[in-house]
């Protein structure tokens, strides 16, 4: 699944750790997740969705989509 979390992180200049801090998750799962090595959980896509004030459609784009 393609996202946008990196251009939403990097607008905000936050490292991933800082990421993974307001996300309470490891900066190793935020790094899977950009690099979309790892798909989140819908709870934590909803958290993610939240925090940048976005719908979770705008930051993550399925496949079929591209």
């Amino acid at each position: 699944m393609k996202n946008t979390l990196k251009v939403l992180r990097a607008e905000r200049e936050w490292s991933q750790a800082d990421l993974a801090e307001k996300l309470g998750v490891s900066r190793q799962t935020v790094n899977a997740i950009e690099t979309e090595k790892y798909d989140p959980s819908l709870p934590l896509a909803f958290k993610i969705a939240e925090l940048f004030e976005s719908k979770i459609e705008e930051i993550f784009i399925p496949e079929s989509r591209k």
